[in-house]
């Protein structure tokens, strides 16, 4: 960050900067200096420009998730189809062949198709990588005097309940302080133990919430100790937030709702 009138102590105020506003929109100040900043920024018609502006690239942000990708051009379509069969040739030995010079154009192909059979083939080259891998360890293993015999495998570390493999563990909430639900980054789709966009649709929809509303952050939280996926919407208000915990086990015949609030500015 390049402004230095931030922290404790500091002089924040008119004239505002981006910076400082930024990390407040994003949830990234510590509860006491949001709170004594949200009613300064509330107060002053710039801030709040600035703030509506934050609010209106990350709701367009949100949007381009579920845009349809436009097909890849034909030129660059056959461009990558040539470097794909290269690199395959020389992965498996063999030299790539010169195309005639009247060779047809390649066909327009889908963009995603393009990239699946590119991991295909990358994905071939990391599994030989791999087994060599594994091969070293056998005989390592199994070579007399190589290692003690206490040396067992560990099983793999175990995620925490709600907790995505690889996923962020949940954030722990509390009815009383709900306020911890803006830290951390807008834009974040964890769908937790609901596991796919789908369900949390079906959930949105048992509770009579409208599954087209794209919320600007959801991920799996503990509130007072149970488990739930925390769905947070904009409600065109200025730094307002409606608050939405369902429950693990929720769908189109049980809302499981946990919570339904309003955070932020009153």
């Amino acid at each position: 960050m390049t402004d230095e009138s931030r922290g404790l102590g500091g002089t924040v105020g008119p004239p505002w900067s981006v910076d400082v506003l930024a990390d407040l929109h994003a949830g990234v100040l510590d509860e006491r200096e949001a709170a004594e900043l949200w009613p300064r920024v509330n107060a002053d018609a710039e801030a709040r420009a600035i703030i509506e502006a934050l609010e209106a690239t990350t709701a367009d942000l949100n949007a381009l998730g579920s845009a349809p990708v436009e097909p890849m051009p034909a030129e660059f379509a056959a461009r990558l189809d040539a470097a794909i069969a290269g690199e395959a040739q020389r992965a498996f030995g063999g030299q790539p062949q010169q195309a005639p010079a009247d060779r047809p154009v390649a066909p327009v192909v889908d963009l995603a198709a393009a990239r699946r059979k590119r991991n295909k083939l990358l994905g071939w080259g990391t599994g030989l990588v791999a087994a060599a891998a594994a091969a070293v360890v056998a005989v390592a293993v199994i070579v007399p005097g190589g290692g003690s015999g206490s040396d067992v495998a560990q099983p793999p570390p175990t995620s925490l309940p709600g907790q995505q493999p690889g996923g962020e563990p949940p954030l722990a909430l509390k009815k009383n302080d709900l306020g911890g639900a803006l830290s951390g980054p807008q834009g974040v789709q964890d769908f937790g133990p609901l596991g796919n966009e789908e369900k949390l649709d079906a959930c949105l929809a048992a509770n009579g919430i409208d599954p087209s509303l794209r919320p600007v952050k959801v991920r799996p939280v503990t509130l007072d100790g149970k488990p739930g996926v925390m769905v947070l919407f904009t409600t065109g208000k200025l730094a307002q937030f409606r608050l939405v915990v369902l429950s693990p086990t929720c769908g189109p015949n049980e809302p499981g709702k946990l919570a339904d609030e309003l955070i932020g500015a009153k």
